[in-house]
């Protein structure tokens, strides 16, 4: 379950490289270690989307995610973000089921996650969609089916019309009312990097139960802000911007 979301993103990837004919060992070489399968290879050298469809749905793990919510028409014609989103979507909502059905401190920890990944996904699609041409009904449909927001704030979210909507969606909703105040408090902040913190903090606080699996989720997503950590350094250091190294670290 964990590999799932690099599994989207190396296939969102691959599909993405066969509609501009991008060469196999290019695309290979730029997908996600944690989200290679045995059958990648297979879906760089579908010769159409068809075949794609076909090798999706049928040798991978993500087919059930495939089969449940997309169609071969909607895999030609659909936009590619608006794929990524909807496998995250059945992604999410398969993961919570599975937590449940494990039970115990488990289901507690990991509920708090998902249900904390459900909203932030949903406040980015209800940000990315302004001024684009989804519907309300497009929106509704890449949102999970569960969540603090779930289901009068998604509603909300999904009539928001301009990012001042959005934002004022958010203000009925805690914790996020709390975190827009964060936000509002120093301007430099965005609503993104903000979820960031928040969501380091449900890490952070999934070490103090004892007894759960969400301890490996929490490491496996502080272990990739560490990442971000270093690649933030990295480029302050090459862009002698000594300055701004404290501004883009969060621990």
């Amino acid at each position: 379950m964990c590999r799932i979301p690099h599994m989207i993103d190396n296939v969102v990837l691959i599909v993405s490289g066969c509609l501009h004919n991008q060469h196999t060992p290019e695309l290979l070489e730029k997908c996600h270690p944690l989200g290679m399968f045995d059958a990648i290879a297979s879906l760089a050298v579908a010769a159409n989307m068809q075949e794609l469809y076909q090798l999706v749905l049928i040798d991978t793990p993500l087919g059930k995610y495939f089969e449940g919510s997309l169609s071969r028409e909607d895999l030609t014609e659909m936009h590619l973000e608006i794929m990524r989103n909807m496998l995250y979507k059945c992604w999410i909502e398969d993961f919570n089921a599975f937590c449940s059905k494990v039970g115990g401190t488990t289901r507690e920890v990991m509920g708090r996650f998902l249900s904390f990944e459900a909203d932030r996904r949903a406040i980015a699609i209800a940000s990315n969609s302004v001024g684009t041409e989804l519907t309300h009904d497009d929106k509704k449909s890449l949102f999970c089916k569960f969540g603090s927001l779930y289901p009068y704030g998604q509603k909300d979210l999904a009539q928001a019309e301009d990012h001042d909507e959005i934002l004022k969606v958010l203000s009925d909703y805690s914790p996020y009312n709390r975190l827009l105040a964060l936000a509002s408090a120093d301007d430099d902040l965005m609503i993104d990097e903000i979820l960031s913190g928040q969501e380091l903090d449900l890490c952070k606080e999934s070490f103090t139960q004892q007894f759960h699996y969400g301890v490996f989720w929490a490491y496996i997503k502080m272990k990739e802000q560490e990442l971000r950590n270093l690649m933030w350094i990295s480029e302050c250091i090459v862009q002698n911007m000594h300055n701004r190294i404290h501004d883009g670290v969060k621990f």
